[in-house]
């Protein structure tokens, strides 16, 4: 018997974004995950970052290019889902410095020294 899939920091999952509200991003899209296996397997829960094909030159954006998803990485729209009720996907793995860059990202905006 395998194991069944946890999402781990730095895949690309699909994953269902629908419910949204407002300028949020909608659908089955891919996401690059940002928190830890065990923090996933454990809570229920994984947080990530959606990715959008129609890149707009935003300063939130982290271009990816290739790792199984390319447009950018919205490094702004954090969010916290249930992945099991979303059914995820694995779709790929974000290289080390795309990783890097979403952090940094999120660290600037959040004001995190």
């Amino acid at each position: 018997m395998t194991k069944a899939y946890v999402p781990d920091k730095g895949d690309i999952v699909w994953v269902h974004f629908t419910p949204q509200a407002g300028h949020e991003q909608a659908g089955r899209r891919p996401a690059v995950v940002l928190s830890p296996k065990a923090y996933n397997a454990k809570s229920g829960l994984m947080v990530c970052v959606p990715v959008t094909n129609q890149i707009k030159g935003y300063p939130f954006e982290v271009a990816l290019t290739g790792g199984g998803a390319t447009g950018a990485a919205l490094a702004d729209q954090v969010k916290s889902l249930d992945w099991q009720a979303r059914q995820v996907e694995l779709k790929g793995r974000a290289t080390d410095g795309e990783l890097g860059q979403i952090l940094a990202m999120i660290k600037a905006l959040l004001k995190v020294p």
